[in-house]
């Protein structure tokens, strides 16, 4: 069995001799994905990684503000809707009108700023993309 400093070098961990650690963001990002699971605590995560929990809670106020990208979840059960967003009386993202071919792209509009992205753009794109703008409004 490994042991925890191997394990933690496996993953891309940069552990120096006076032990202090540096955590790649993909493996922040997990680990942060992990402790938002339903019945998981920051304590228990952090434990199960060697971490100190204000470094895990660190890297989730980061996640929040739109500096950490997390991983996309397999089992969210989250799924795309139509959104309709209106500024005044003024529409800025619609569904597509009942009968018509959906739009090539997407639109993310903020104020007078409009990102459009191409259809195929991966949902985690879409999402960080939108978690950055929303630490700007």
């Amino acid at each position: 069995m490994a042991t925890t400093v191997e394990f933690l070098r496996d993953y891309g961990v940069e552990i120096r001799a006076n032990g202090q650690k540096r955590w790649p963001d993909e493996v922040k990002a997990q680990i942060v994905a992990e402790s938002l699971k339903p019945g998981a605590t920051v304590n228990a995560v952090a434990a199960r990684y060697g971490l100190r929990a204000n470094h895990l809670s660190e890297w989730r106020g980061r996640a929040r503000d739109g500096r950490l990208v997390l991983p996309a979840l397999e089992d969210d059960m989250f799924g795309f809707v139509p959104v309709v967003q209106s500024v005044g009386d003024r529409v800025v993202a619609a569904p597509p009108e009942a009968g018509t071919r959906d739009r090539d792209w997407i639109e993310i509009a903020l104020g007078e700023m409009t990102i459009r992205l191409d259809c195929a753009t991966e949902a985690e794109r879409i999402a960080a993309i939108v978690r950055a703008l929303g630490t700007r409004a």
